[in-house]
């Protein structure tokens, strides 16, 4: 059956699976979120059910049901690090591990140690380092705390992959979304899946970024085809306006995720260098923290993201907010440390709970700083306006003050899903409607807003931002402290 140029694009994320209908201009005709239910533990134990994801994307076609003998083709992009242990039945064996869960520290420095330097540069092109959140550490951790489940595991599966695997019955991922495990060539690497025994046993099939894994199976999306796709954050990027060179793309969701886009590279510790796709390379870096510690700041105090952001505004600008470190489950780009906790640094007897707000806001955005340096070093871009999107994104007063403490301009993308315009983009050129990426989206990305940076506040934020960095590293000893006594409490209970 013909087809016309409709797309669908859809994000499983970690607060909601967003899916999106949209013509081949990124226009979008129909929307649909659907929040996720997170579960956390004792010991850094984040969970989802994996099959909460697929009833999201089904509502989803039912509410498109009308316009779907017009859709040319479906994409799909997914949180990573999450990893689901799937059974030789298709089936989950556990709730998914998130990649907030940092349960798998221990078996991360260990597996960390044992990799060179030499050797990170030979795989991976950059010193990248092997974290809580990679899957080898995962599947070390489950062979030795979970054997039974290791046991009868036939596959390790991130979010986008299992649901391509319910709704088309194929199994595939691709080589973006595994970064650490493939080469610069995206091949898995047999010497470091050799790391953890049984790990190449356990991997999905590795498929082109662009290739069409299968159709859908049933419902009324039956018959069209499904692209392979990447991971949330390359293709957010992407929808960011990513696929040109020398490009700088930040996303900011449940984290905050940054990307320059550039073929030069300078090794730099802490930094993901992805290898290159259609000849798109992009230096990237996600944090731990970023609408999570508005989330969490929100529901402590009781206000909305809006009220929050009208407390915000009211803050006297004129005198510095508390210094705010955003690590409230660890940090991930630049510094990988999570046993990292949050602090409030500064607070006195004058200060408001409209400061506190603000002091939040800035501390994202000073870890979003942090993490831009050693992106700079990392691709040699250092200028040029900062192409921004993501529900982060939709505060005026936090988007005022990012541009501030970055010191740029700060460009925002109409289209708040960055994911689902990235996805629907990949599908598009999946199925032959665009014949590059770079070609796509410089069609589909378009943008609403701009910011200034105010340098009247200049040498303030300067002077603030390097008490923020050293305030990390004052506190390491009192972190690991505070967390061995914190897993005592845990020991006694």
């Amino acid at each position: 059956m013909k087809r016309s140029n409709l797309l669908i694009g859809i994000d499983v994320g970690t607060t909601a699976v967003k899916t999106g209908l949209l013509d081949q201009s990124g226009q979008i005709r129909g929307f649909v979120s659907r929040p996720c239910r997170t579960m956390r533990r004792e010991g850094g134990i984040v969970e989802q059910n994996a099959d909460d994801w697929l009833q999201p994307i089904e509502d989803a076609f039912s509410q498109f049901s009308d316009e779907m003998k017009n859709v040319a083709a479906i994409g799909m992009c997914s949180q990573v690090n999450t990893h689901i242990f799937v059974g030789k039945d298709g089936n989950p064996l556990a709730p998914a591990i998130l990649w907030q869960d940092v349960r798998a520290d221990e078996e991360a420095r260990e597996l960390d140690a044992a990799v060179s330097h030499e050797q990170r540069i030979a795989w991976w092109g950059a010193p990248m380092p092997i974290d809580a959140s990679h899957v080898l550490s995962r599947m070390l951790w489950m062979s030795r705390h979970r054997p039974d489940i290791w046991q009868d595991t036939a596959w390790v599966m991130l979010p986008k992959d299992y649901c391509a695997f319910k709704l088309t019955g194929q199994l595939a991922t691709d080589g973006l979304s595994n970064i650490g495990l493939v080469d610069q060539q995206l091949r898995p690497i047999p010497d470091v899946l050799k790391l953890v025994p049984g790990a190449a046993d356990r991997l999905v099939p590795v498929r082109e970024v662009l290739s069409v894994i299968g159709e859908i199976r049933a419902g009324p999306a039956a018959g069209i085809a499904l692209a392979n796709g990447t991971m949330d954050g390359w293709t957010g990027l992407l929808g960011c306006g990513a696929a040109t060179e020398g490009t700088t793309a930040y996303l900011s969701g449940t984290s905050e995720i940054l990307g320059i886009t550039s073929q030069s590279v300078e090794p730099t510790p802490g930094i993901i260098v992805f290898p290159p796709c259609q000849n798109i390379r992009i230096h990237a870096g996600p944090t731990q923290s970023g609408g999570a510690a508005k989330l969490w700041y929100g529901q402590l105090t009781g206000q909305s993201p809006q009220e929050m952001a009208t407390a915000a505004a009211a803050s006297d600008f004129g005198k510095p907010a508390p210094i705010f470190i955003p690590h409230l489950q660890g940090e991930r780009a630049p510094i990988w440390k999570s046993h990292t906790r949050g602090v409030f640094l500064g607070l006195d007897h004058t200060t408001s709970a409209a400061d506190m707000a603000r002091s939040v806001y800035e501390g994202v955005a000073f870890s979003v700083r942090l993490l831009l340096q050693a992106l700079q070093h990392s691709s040699g871009i250092s200028s040029g306006p900062i192409h921004c999107g993501g529900g982060g994104f939709q505060s005026d007063v936090w988007n005022q003050i990012r541009a501030d403490i970055l010191g740029r301009e700060l460009r925002r993308v109409a289209v708040t899903d960055t994911g689902v315009l990235g996805a629907a983009g990949i599908a598009a050129c999946a199925v032959g409607l665009h014949p590059s990426l770079s070609a796509a989206f410089e069609q589909i990305v378009r943008f609403d807003a701009a910011y200034q940076p105010n340098s009247s506040l200049k040498s303030r934020y300067d002077a603030l931002f390097d008490i923020y960095v050293n305030a990390i590293d004052a506190n390491e000893a009192l972190n690991r402290a505070f967390l061995d006594v914190a897993k005592l409490s845990i020991d006694a209970n």
